[in-house]
Formats: structure tokens, C-alpha cells, sequence
């Protein structure tokens, strides 16, 4: 019988890797066809039993935007102080519930999937990821109904190039940020519980701190007015959500209104100083959750 240590002992150690080490997000790409399944069992397990099913992804923020709407735009008069305010109101819904979806449901990632991290070996970054990747399906529909919408309103004949990359950077800018501090908060979440409510507390916040429901230049007159540093309007507009919602105005809302409402200064730089700071981000929230990770399975 041959000695299997005769059968690999021309192999370089660099060959073998310790058991139970991870390359963070590399191993994502390695591992490509679990995360096919988690991703897949993530979609179809989300309305499982469920009478209306898919349409949910519709009704949510229906209702959001009918409650936003008729408090702030009828009520107070948001209605008529920004243009087309319906198509601004959407498309600043449809970017925020894509952050809230993929950042509370990658914080959750690792405890909802206690079982699997306890028993198995494999890259926990896979569940944080296709926590992301679900959020993005579900955010689809969402897209569709207000591209849908603004196609009766004439969108498609004031459609640009720099209108789809508009749109392309915000899902990007806005995936990647979830995604960051979807694992920074999920790597804690396993050991101190509080980071649930502190994520539910922050959700909250994001929506009221960009420029959903309001103009941005609101934010501006308002520091004018306070005699605060215009250079804190500035740090505003850094905040990569609401630069994704900006994108989305002005991919969506900007061509079917003649509005005088002025663009964010420096859009376009801005757009790849969020971009570094979702990337500088993400790379912030690997390295906690891979300092973390080794006592995943004791603290679960």
C-alpha cells in the first residue's frame, strides 16, 4: 500500500491551506456557487407561505410614499415648494430602502445563520454579501415601477448617458456602504446584541438625514440662516446616501422637471469621494469582522 505521505511530499507547503483560515471577501468570489444559493434561498424563502407574495415588494413602498406624501407634500406644502415632488419623494424611497434592507439584513446575517457558522467551516462574509445581493433583487421592482413612471412623464426622451451612469453609481456607492457597515456591525451583533437597536436607531436616522423627503438646498439655506460653516453643508453631501439619492434625482426627477432648484456643487466629484469613502468602508468593516470572526461559533 502506498504511503500517502509519499504522494504529497513533493508538493510546496504553499500549496496546502490551514484549515479554518479565510481570505475575507476573496473567498466570496471562490465560493461563488454557495453564495448562488444562499442569494437563492434568501429570494424564494422571503415570501414563503405569503398570499400576495412578490407584490409586497410594491405595497412597502406604496405606503411609504403615500404616508410621506400626504404628510409632507399636502400638508406641508412640499408638495408645491419642489416640482414633480411624487417622482422626487420615489425616487429617494426606492435608495434609502435599498440601504435599510441590505445594511439591517447583513447585520443579522451571522446570528440568523447560527447554526451553519457553529457546525461548518466556510467564509462568513457569504452571508453578509448575499444579505446585499438579496436586498438588490428586492430593490428591482422598486426601480421598475418608478422607471415605469417616469417613462409616462416623458423620461425616456430627456434620457442621457450620464442619467444611466447616474444610476449605476448610486446602487454601487449605496450597495457598497451597506455592505460595510453591514459587516462592522454584523462581526459586533454576534457578541453585544445592543447593535440591533443601535442599527434600528441609525435606519431611522438615514432617512431623515438625506434628502429624501426634502430639498437639499433646504440644508443649505438652513446653515446660512444659523451662521454655521458652509463647509458642513459640504460633509452633508459627502454622506454616501445622499449622494445615492442625488444621483437618483438627477438620473430620474431632473429630466422631466424644469426646475431652477440648483445641482449639489461638485456632483460629479463628490460621486468618487463617496465612492472612496464606501470603499474605505468596506475595507474598515472586513477588517473588524475578520478580527472578530475566530470566536463566532463560541459566542453563538
Amino acid at each position: 500500500m502506498t504511503d500517502t505521505r509519499e504522494l504529497f511530499a513533493g508538493v510546496p507547503r504553499s500549496e496546502f491551506d490551514t484549515p479554518g483560515t479565510s481570505r475575507g471577501l476573496i473567498d466570496v468570489v471562490r465560493w461563488r456557487y454557495l453564495l448562488y444559493l444562499l442569494v437563492k434561498t434568501g429570494v424564494t424563502t422571503r415570501y414563503r407561505n405569503s398570499v400576495l407574495g412578490w407584490t409586497w415588494s410594491y405595497v412597502r413602498p406604496g405606503a411609504q410614499f403615500l404616508v410621506f406624501w400626504i404628510v409632507l407634500g399636502l400638508f406641508l406644502s412640499l408638495n408645491r415648494d419642489i416640482q414633480n415632488y411624487p417622482v422626487y419623494l420615489f425616487s429617494g424611497i426606492v435608495v434609502i430602502n435599498l440601504f435599510s434592507e441590505a445594511f439591517k439584513n447583513a447585520t443579522t446575517s451571522i446570528v440568523n445563520n447560527a447554526a451553519l457558522v457553529r457546525k461548518v467551516f466556510l467564509p462568513r462574509q457569504l452571508f453578509a454579501v448575499s444579505a446585499v445581493l438579496v436586498a438588490f433583487i428586492h430593490f428591482l421592482p422598486q426601480l421598475a415601477l418608478l422607471l415605469i413612471v417616469c417613462l409616462f412623464m416623458g423620461w425616456l426622451t430627456s434620457i442621457t448617458i450620464l442619467s444611466i451612469l447616474a444610476v449605476l453609481a448610486g446602487i454601487v456607492i449605496v450597495s457598497l456602504f451597506a455592505l460595510g457597515i453591514g459587516l462592522f456591525f454584523g462581526a459586533l451583533n454576534v457578541r453585544f446584541r445592543d447593535a440591533e437597536n443601535i442599527v434600528e436607531l441609525l435606519l431611522l436616522l438615514a432617512t431623515w438625514a438625506s434628502p429624501v423627503l426634502y430639498a437639499w438646498t433646504m440644508v443649505q439655506d438652513a446653515m446660512v440662516k444659523l451662521g454655521w460653516p458652509e463647509w458642513l453643508t459640504n460633509l452633508y453631501l459627502l454622506n454616501p446616501i445622499t449622494q445615492g439619492v442625488e444621483l437618483f434625482h438627477y438620473a430620474f426627477w431632473r429630466p422631466i422637471t424644469s426646475t431652477t432648484m440648483a445641482l449639489p456643487p461638485e456632483l460629479a466629484w463628490n460621486t468618487l469621494w463617496t465612492f472612496a469613502i464606501a470603499v474605505g468602508t468596506l475595507l474598515l468593516g472586513q477588517l473588524v469582522f475578520r478580527r472578530l470572526e475566530g470566536r463566532f461559533a463560541q459566542d453563538l
